[in-house]
C-alpha cells in the first residue's frame, strides 16, 4: 500500500491575509497562505446584436442604391399604408376645427391617465377592491337575469341596442 504524505496546512496569523503590505509574491510562495484562483474576465456583449447590424447595413445599402440609380427599389415601392391609416387620414381631412379635436384628444388622454391613477389608488385600499368585485358580480347576474334569460326581454334589449346605434350614427 502506498503511503501518502500530507503536509498540514496551517495559517499562523490572520494578519498576513489582511495586511496590504505583504507582497503578493511572498503570499504565493509561502506555504502558510492559501491563494484562490482568479476569475476569468467577464464576457463583453456586443452593443448591437449581429442581426440588427446586418439589417442596418442592408438598409444603408438600399438607400445608397436608391441614390445612385434614382430608382425606388421594388420592395419599397410596393408597400402601401394600411387601410386604417388611410381611413384616419381621410377623417382628419374632413374635420373643420382641428384645434378642438386635438384638444379633446389631449383632454381624453389626461382623463384616462387620471382615472388609471385613481383606480390604482383605490386598489391599494384594503377592503374596497373585494367589495367592488362583489358589486360587479351581483350587477352582472341581475342584468343577465333581467335582460337575457327570457326571450321577450332579449328581443327588447336587442331592439333598444339597435335604436341607440341608429341615434348615435344618425343612420335612418
Amino acid at each position: 500500500m502506498a503511503s501518502t504524505s500530507s503536509t498540514p496546512l496551517s495559517i499562523s496569523s490572520s494578519s498576513s491575509l489582511i495586511d496590504a503590505r505583504v507582497s503578493r509574491q511572498s503570499a504565493a510562495t509561502s506555504p502558510q497562505c492559501v491563494s484562490l484562483p482568479t476569475l476569468p474576465p467577464p464576457l463583453v456583449q456586443p452593443r448591437n446584436p449581429p442581426w440588427k447590424a446586418a439589417a442596418y447595413c442592408r438598409k444603408i445599402a438600399r438607400n445608397v442604391m436608391t441614390m445612385a440609380t434614382g430608382e425606388v427599389p421594388v420592395e419599397v415601392a410596393s408597400t402601401e399604408l394600411p387601410e386604417i391609416v388611410m381611413t384616419v387620414q381621410e377623417a382628419w381631412d374632413k374635420v373643420e376645427d382641428k384645434y378642438a379635436v386635438s384638444s379633446l384628444v389631449v383632454a381624453g388622454g389626461v382623463a384616462l391617465w387620471g382615472s388609471a391613477g385613481f383606480i390604482s389608488a383605490i386598489e391599494r385600499l384594503p377592503l374596497i377592491p373585494g367589495v367592488l368585485e362583489l358589486v360587479g358580480i351581483g350587477y352582472t347576474g341581475w342584468f343577465a337575469y333581467k335582460n337575457l334569460v327570457f326571450k321577450p326581454d332579449r328581443e327588447a334589449l336587442i331592439a333598444k341596442i339597435k335604436d341607440t346605434y341608429k341615434e348615435v350614427t344618425g343612420s335612418g
